[in-house]
């Protein structure tokens, strides 16, 4: 299996452009092949490969769109100088590549063509890897689903599972940002690079991505992506298809339910605490870790991004120098410290695409960052210190975390005993004209672009964007420049459509890793609503932080209608019902002192599409109802959050 080459020499790299390839059906997608190099000369090689496969141009020329996921262009010349062939290719209908482009519809079948043209390139060895961020963790999912012979290894970084259960859709309602992602990426489609007055259309729509959110749902024939009927239809099949079996049954979109066939090849399944894909990160590493060898999780304090892992933060929140990969303690003793996220992806393939003993295969199996437990400051960039270390574990979740119930309390408490007999229940009024603003979550891609200065002219559009949320944790107060948000600006608990409940300052420091669900007797006076549940790391006030520091650790949301899975069934109003509603994964320790908090409102706006309390068809709704929903906190109707306990 091993390459004849020096995998520890250093090259230099040459570009082949353009060296596409055609997939099965003839389609021409547009591929650059760097190659490792001496003296401005190819080498003859053979190297094994490293593919990606993404969206964001497989290059950072003029005219062209540089996404921060994206990390194509670098990390090609990166594998050529290592002795590899870094091999970039758009997918099919963005950029140079011919077709029509569907969101993650695809992947699988040219995913393996791309491996296998790969392949059989004259100066590979046969031995393709794959990586790659956000949606090329979708095409190595896919790609994998088909089993290309050749493919021998992956490093799938933030990537989906199932997207109808989290990421696309979630859980009945539906991640805006896909809906952001059409607009502001459709400003680059192929269309829109070849009719500049399209482009600046779309570019427009982009940078009032936050009133077209707030406008939904689009009238049919209108919208910002008219002009753009290829990605109209799919994002409208994605905002307005929630019970289409066919679409969510797909294996480009739901992996997961096609893992029985997945490539049996080692797979690094990598994400963030407070990443987009947390959950799909997770949830993709406990499916397939019992079935296929070599499979491995890596979970940091992180937010979205493919440079995430060499920071020490995410959003306001600071984590420490052990955050970032490098000098994170990640290598064995004696194999020195990591340099950054690259040399341990290049660490993984040299084992499984070169045979180098260098003991990846006896690596722990999991390996989490554990957020919380540092001194609450303020650092010099005005973030919260809240620290943090590493841990392994042999499984996910940890078997030694314990799903233990905190109980709802009348009064707003949150205790490990039942509540009282009787202990009633309290009541949210929830307008879906004036929904929670989202302040700080898991999120990505939720951008609006940026008009550009005045004389200044733009290589692309997507020069410039913000996104419309904190991507990361923050404290959940509103103030000026929170989307959505308006005076008097305070907590969001002290809205009427929120329900806060607090343990009592802790006796010591509590360690929570793994799921986080919250189950909850509710009912409500409309056909269907949302409840949407945060946990937070509620800090004592200090100098620094006057009001104390309410973080939030984790969170979710359930449409009702889908409370017995995916057949939609209205809400009698007035009847109570016991629904799950799950939080993401964490791993965070609640230091002595500190308050565990459960607030529990309907919406989490723009995060999620706003309910609109009528019980219509999704995304189509022509009104909306105000909703008075009540959670129960009595013995013979107990709400609960199941937190996973580590011992002391």
């Amino acid at each position: 299996m091993a390459a004849a080459v020096d995998p520890c020499a250093s090259y230099d790299a040459v570009l082949v452009s353009n060296a596409g390839m055609r997939s099965r059906d003839g389609a021409w997608l547009a591929t650059d092949v760097w190659r490792p190099a001496r003296g401005g000369q190819p080498l003859p090689g053979p190297f094994p490969a490293i593919l990606t496969r993404t969206p964001y141009s497989r290059r950072a020329a003029p005219g062209r769109a540089s996404h921060g996921t994206g990390m194509a262009w670098n990390s090609g010349e990166f594998w050529a100088r290592h002795g590899y062939l870094g091999v970039v290719q758009d997918v099919r209908g963005r950029f140079d590549s011919d077709g029509e482009f569907v969101l993650i519809a695809n992947e699988g079948p040219d995913g393996y063509d791309a491996v296998e043209w790969t392949a059989r390139l004259p100066y590979c060895d046969g031995n393709v890897g794959t990586m790659g961020t956000s949606y090329m963790g979708w095409t190595q999912s896919a790609a994998a689903l088909e089993r290309p012979p050749h493919l021998r290894a992956m490093w799938v970084n933030q990537g989906g599972s199932d997207g109808r259960v989290s990421t696309v859709r979630h859980n009945g309602a539906m991640e805006l940002r896909w809906l952001a992602w059409a607009v502001c990426f459709g400003s680059v489609s192929r269309e829109a690079l070849a009719d500049p007055a399209l482009g600046a259309e779309l570019a427009g729509h982009g940078r009032a991505m936050g009133e077209w959110l707030r406008r939904l749902p689009w009238p049919p024939g209108g919208g910002p992506l008219v002009r753009l009927p290829s990605y109209d239809r799919w994002a409208r099949a994605l905002y307005e298809g929630a019970d289409d079996e066919e679409l969510w049954a797909s294996p480009g979109l739901a992996p997961a339910r096609h893992y029985a066939r997945s490539a049996d090849v080692p797979t690094v399944y990598s994400g963030g605490w407070y990443d987009s894909y947390t959950r799909a990160t997770t949830d993709a590493y406990a499916a397939l870790a019992p079935r296929l060898a070599g499979q491995r999780l890596l979970m940091g304090p992180w937010n979205h991004g493919a440079r995430t892992m060499d920071l020490e933060s995410a959003g306001d929140v600071d984590f420490g120098p052990a955050a970032a990969v490098a000098g994170s303690g990640l290598l064995p003793p004696g194999e020195g410290t990591v340099e950054g996220q690259l040399h341990l992806h290049r660490r993984w393939f040299e084992h499984w695409l070169r045979g180098v003993e260098n003991g990846v295969d006896r690596d722990p199996a999991v390996r989490l960052f554990v957020m919380g437990g540092g001194d609450g400051g303020r650092t010099p960039e005005g973030r919260l210190r809240h620290g943090g270390s590493w841990r392994e574990a042999r499984e996910w979740p940890p078997e030694e975390a314990t799903p233990t119930p905190f109980y709802l309390q009348p009064g707003g408490g949150l205790a490990r005993a039942q509540p009282p007999a009787g202990g009633g229940a309290s009541e949210l009024r929830f307008d879906p004209l004036d929904p929670l603003p989202t302040i700080a979550a898991n999120t990505s891609s939720l951008y609006e672009l940026l008009a550009p200065p005045e004389r200044v002219t733009l290589d692309s559009p997507l020069a410039l964007m913000r996104s419309l949320v904190v991507m990361g944790g923050s404290d959940q107060s509103t103030r000026p420049g929170v989307f959505g948000a308006r005076a008097p600006y305070g907590p969001l608990s002290d809205r009427p459509d929120v329900l806060a409940f607090a343990s009592e300052p802790l006796p010591h420091d509590v360690e929570l890793v793994g799921p986080v669900e919250a189950e909850l007797h509710v009912s409500s006076d409309v056909p269907d609503t949302d409840i949407f549940a945060m946990l937070l790391d509620l800090y004592p006030p200090s100098p620094e932080w006057p009001d104390g520091y309410r973080l939030n650790v984790a969170d979710g949301l359930l449409r009702l209608r889908y409370r017995d899975g995916f057949d939609a069934r209205p809400l009698e109003p007035g009847t109570r019902y016991r629904v799950a509603v799950p939080l993401y994964p964490t791993a965070n320790r609640f230091r002595a002192g500190h308050r565990i908090g459960l607030w529990i409102s309907s919406s989490s706006f723009p995060r999620f599409d706003v309910n609109p309390n009528t019980g219509e068809p999704a995304g189509r709704h022509t009104g909306t109802r105000v909703a008075r929903t009540r959670v129960h906190h009595a013995q013979e109707a107990p709400s609960l959050v199941r937190l996973p306990v580590v011992p002391a």
